[in-house]
């Protein structure tokens, strides 16, 4: 219970650091990857159980794809930071909740981003992170369950 609430509290920080400075730092994405491993392995996390097949599948494979898939986008459409956080998160939440959670976020990027757009408070260039709606989604997957 005590390494979730670190989690926790890494993912309240690293929303208000990627909105602010663009940037998920390794000092809150990069522990919990072999952290979450650990536990995965040794059977100690309640979110994985007995499913850590799928739950490491789905750490590596998504966020690999997401960033294969926004390369043709240029640089930083989907940084490292997020492929990162990606992976920890599936590795947490295990593939269930990883997956809701990561539909959760990229629902949530859609309205917030159509709303700024009709509002005209951002452009089609304007460089908007991407960390924040996925931080959403891995909350999101912790507290709805899968």
């Amino acid at each position: 219970i005590g390494l979730f609430g670190l989690w926790f509290a890494a993912l309240v920080v690293g929303f208000a650091v990627d909105l602010d400075q663009r940037v998920l730092p390794n000092e809150l994405t990069m522990p919990f990857i072999p952290l979450a491993l650990l536990l995965d392995l040794t059977g100690r996390n309640p979110l994985v159980g007995g499913d850590l097949l799928p739950a490491v599948l789905v750490a590596v494979l998504v966020p690999l794809g997401l960033f294969a898939a926004s390369i043709p986008f240029g640089a930083g459409a989907f940084g490292m930071g997020d492929v990162k956080l990606l992976i920890g998160a599936g590795l947490m939440l295990g593939a269930l909740r990883a997956v809701n959670g990561l539909l959760a976020g990229l629902l949530a990027a859609g309205l917030v981003l159509a709303v700024l757009l009709a509002a005209r408070r951002i452009g089609r260039r304007t460089f908007v992170p991407y960390g924040p709606f996925l931080i959403f989604g891995a909350l999101w997957g912790i507290f709805v369950r899968a």
